[in-house]
């Protein structure tokens, strides 16, 4: 996500370079680029107008701190601006009520929103400790009861059996009465969405609404529809009084003008994005954690929050003792560190969130690819127990034997091998004492030869 708007941002920077100072002459040409890279992620025009003269402000009517280039000024001001713009924190989900929570969701037809229900069950049953029911009041869309049903097992959440021959209000007052007597602390309704937006949706909506009264009524809306995302949402504010907007398939929109769009327009909050298609897709959103994101920033606090949940802690406990003690780093412990890269949504994802990555050559970029960790997978599991444990007998015939069987080229085998090869070094430097740091030392921060595999760019 945002990558247009980051390379373009980038650019606008770097008109600066070798200038003294920020002036309203050097300040134009910048904004320019700045406008222009806005207008491109699809941002609404309104928007951009407004934001542009925030900045413009901001540049030439304050003190600008003395030991900051020109460029790094500008920087600090449009992420202080985007930040504005986006809705400067995260604004969680109001379940304070009675048990239950009720949680209605609205979106137009496909956007995801019977997905992002199950996303947002799982997230408030593991993050917060709820118990939570699940319901369709969709009876138009075929097999949508059906859909939301095998989520809510996927997710391990309580799903409420509902029909089509029933009303969608006779569904969500039953289902309400269900989960009251089954105690449960939030229950999400699906609705029914539409192709657009039209009076019959907006009045079972709107019905549903007065019955179950809501503490938080979401509407989920596809970040790929741009600035129209944007307008939709406010057009369903108008009808339901929004608490919030959950963006999904941000992980498929280069631009990013429906995150940057929404909260200026509805003067709603975005609470949650979707940034993948798998159940732990979903995360809170961060509008200063985006910001740095677009700025090529990292965010470092979102990496380290994922890592706390999706790291196997126990696993890696075990091989940290297992390096303490002298013991060596095989394929075995090779293996576990990719799966632990995929649960963490991939290498593209990590990077995304690591400060720095977005100035990363496109050849580099280009090496950086989960298929390549599949792959790696691939030949690790055609090997035998004996090989995983010790990588030293794998010789010309066996390595033969293992591209046959995992549907590769023996050079693949050998890059792969060269790669562990490379990991099992540092794995032995952070085995030994203060290893960590001389490590990191070794590696002067980030481009060593011991980067995960996919990034061969790298050795």
């Amino acid at each position: 996500m945002f990558e247009n708007l980051s390379d373009r941002l980038q650019q606008a920077v770097n008109t600066l370079r070798g200038q003294a100072l920020l002036t309203e002459e050097n300040m134009q040409a910048s904004l320019r680029q700045v406008r222009m890279a806005l207008l491109e992620a699809d941002v609404a025009l309104p928007v951009v107008k407004d934001f542009i003269d925030q900045v413009g402000q901001q540049a030439l009517g304050q003190q600008v701190v003395t030991n900051l280039q020109p460029g790094q000024a500008l920087i600090k001001i449009v992420q202080d601006q985007l930040v504005e713009l986006m809705g400067v924190q995260n604004e969680s989900l109001n379940l304070q009520a009675q048990p239950p929570a009720v949680v209605l969701m609205a979106g137009l037809q496909g956007s995801g929103k019977t997905t992002t229900v199950g996303k947002l069950a799982k997230l408030l049953r593991e993050r917060e400790g709820k118990k939570v029911m699940v319901a369709s009041a969709d009876i138009y869309r075929p097999a949508a009861i059906e859909q939301l049903e095998k989520l809510a097992a996927q997710v391990e959440v309580t799903f409420y059996p509902s029909s089509n021959k029933s009303t969608a209000e006779q569904i969500a007052v039953d289902a309400l009465d269900q989960a009251q007597r089954s105690g449960m602390d939030v229950l999400i309704i699906d609705t029914a969405g539409r192709l657009h937006i039209d009076d019959e949706l907006m009045t079972e909506i709107q019905g549903l609404h007065r019955r179950l009264n809501p503490v938080e009524t979401l509407f989920v809306v596809d970040a790929m529809t741009g600035q129209d995302a944007a307008k939709t949402a406010a057009a369903f504010d108008q009808a339901l009084a929004l608490t919030g907007v959950i963006l999904t398939k941000a992980d498929g929109d280069a631009r990013g003008g429906a995150a940057l769009s929404i909260r200026q327009l509805t003067g709603k909050p975005i609470k949650f994005i979707g940034m993948g298609e798998k159940v732990d897709d979903l995360e809170a959103f961060h509008p200063e954690r985006m910001a740095s994101r677009i700025l090529g920033m990292g965010d470092v606090l979102s990496l380290v929050e994922e890592a706390e949940r999706k790291v196997d802690h126990r696993q890696a406990e075990k091989l940290g003792r297992k390096l303490k003690k002298g013991q060596g780093f095989d394929l075995n412990d090779f293996r576990e560190q990719l799966r632990m890269v995929e649960q963490m949504g991939g290498m593209g994802a990590m990077l995304d969130k690591l400060p720095g990555m977005g100035n990363l050559p496109d050849q580099v970029k280009g090496q950086v690819n989960d298929k390549q960790l599949r792959q790696v997978d691939a030949i690790i599991n055609s090997m035998t127990a004996k090989e995983r444990s010790f990588p030293a007998v794998i010789n010309g015939s066996r390595r033969k034997r293992i591209a046959r069987g995992s549907g590769t080229q023996v050079q693949e085998v050998n890059k792969m091998l060269k790669q562990f090869t490379q990991m099992q070094k540092m794995m032995k430097k952070m085995g030994r004492k203060g290893g960590m740091k001389k490590m990191m030392r070794s590696m002067g921060g980030l481009g060593g030869g011991g980067m995960p595999p996919g990034m061969g760019g790298f050795s």
